[in-house]
């Protein structure tokens, strides 16, 4: 009885820390998607081509690209809290002048995009670099899970708040608010997982029982970054490649989902956003349920590398067919289900390449996420932009979609090769 009382303040701190950075996430992503209901007045006002469309909302992973790298091995020097604190300040200060710089000019508002950019690219890795030293084994999917439910739930509330907002008070509103809600969270962290004894991140006997032989200390992390090793493994470049095919998918989801429902069924601003939710409903049910099927698979014996192959090339797969699906779509209802299996079916992924840092260089995860996300942005620089120029020349979806299918076949073909579940480097 002891022992078990001894072990639950550690689980209940642990908890917490992953709690709040699901709320990081959550924050995150809807100062990530407001723009893609946004642009719609934007692109009105300021005379936009889909092309400039595809400019400015692709102009944000430029910079989230380039500071991807440097913010994961920045993670693994000071650790995931301090540097989370810091670009929530950073993403949410930029996401406030977002329409100030619009009243300039267009390289203005593509030059704060960038930086906003380069702000939110610190959280993934900060997040990891938490997890990877907090979760042990069989808690990995489910904690990576949590943490990825504030895509969705970001996503959600976005979609919902944004039309509403611009509808009543403009566009440039929705920037003003999300960006001091940003603000306000990054002082509550500051205050909550800093300076309060009762929660700030500290470890039992016990929990660091279960976490061995991962380092479970919350200070800064000394060792040698293995780059050789991490670039040369076929299993990182699996993950690199999945992670660019997995968010094809994401990406043109968040940036072009309400304009698809605008151009092709024809509905409002507001209309679109909301329409738009079920997808994000539907990627939320699926990767939770996911992540707890994994994790019982893995308690029960389940090889990892198994599991892991399952669900991610199970996603892949599903979205590819429900890609291909929706270019039969005739209705509103029809393209909403559609739309619902691609990123549903796809959030299988939440128990396959997205957990899957964690299982293959756990004391490294934060570098390791840096690098393949590096390549996990480079679809919304692409991808985002090469569908507003897809659409000025042919008039349609079509080809976005065959083409959003085809990266998710490569994607569960290399999987299949290289991907593993096993640890390569401790």
């Amino acid at each position: 009885m002891a022992a078990g009382q001894a072990s639950k303040p550690g689980l209940q701190k642990r908890h917490i820390v992953v709690l709040m950075c699901a709320i990081a996430t959550f924050i995150c992503y809807i100062d990530r998607v407001n723009i893609s209901v946004a642009i719609i007045p934007m692109a009105e006002e300021y005379g936009w081509s889909g092309t400039t469309k595809g400019l400015v909302l692709s102009s944000f992973f430029i910079g989230y690209m380039a500071a991807m790298v440097p913010t994961g091995w920045l993670a693994n020097r000071i650790g995931g809290r301090l540097l989370l604190g810091g670009a929530l300040i950073a993403w949410s200060a930029f996401t406030f002048l977002t329409p100030i710089a619009g009243s300039i000019s267009l390289a203005a508002l593509i030059a704060t995009r960038i930086l906003m950019g380069a702000g939110e690219a610190a959280s993934f890795p900060a997040i990891y670099n938490l997890l990877a030293r907090w979760m042990p084994g069989p808690e990995k999917s489910r904690a990576a899970a949590i943490n990825l439910t504030g895509i969705p739930m970001g996503t959600i509330f976005a979609l919902l708040v944004t039309g509403w907002l611009i509808e009543h008070h403009g566009w440039q509103s929705v920037f003003y608010a999300f960006g001091g809600l940003g603000l306000v969270f990054a002082v509550f962290w500051f205050r909550l997982i800093h300076a309060r004894p009762a929660v700030h991140p500290t470890i039992s006997a016990e929990e660091r029982a279960l976490l061995a032989p991962i380092e479970a200390e919350t200070g800064t992390v000394r060792q040698p970054i293995p780059w050789r090793v991490l670039l040369s493994h076929k299993a990182v470049w699996a993950l690199i490649i999945n992670h660019f095919c997995n968010n094809w998918t994401l990406y043109l989801m968040l940036a072009w989902l309400p304009s698809y429902f605008r151009d092709v069924q024809h509905m409002s601003v507001a209309g679109s956003g909301l329409f738009a939710i079920g997808p994000w409903i539907s990627q939320f049910v699926v990767g939770n349920a996911a992540a707890v099927v994994a994790d019982k698979m893995i308690a029960r014996g389940a090889d990892v590398t198994r599991v892991r192959r399952i669900m991610q090339c199970g996603g892949l797969l599903g979205s590819a067919a429900f890609f291909l699906l929706a270019l039969q779509a005739t209705t509103p209802a029809m393209a909403l289900l559609c739309m619902c299996g691609a990123l549903g079916v796809g959030a299988l992924a939440f128990a396959g390449f997205a957990v899957n840092h964690l299982d293959i260089a756990p004391r490294h995860a934060d570098v390791l996420w840096g690098i393949t996300n590096t390549a996990g942005t480079l679809p919304g620089i692409i991808g985002v932009a090469a569908t507003g120029l897809l659409l000025d020349l042919t008039g349609g979806y079509t080809a976005t979609f065959l083409l959003a299918a085809g990266v998710n076949v490569l994607g569960a073909v290399i999987w299949l090769a290289w991907g593993t579940g096993r640890r390569i480097i401790d």
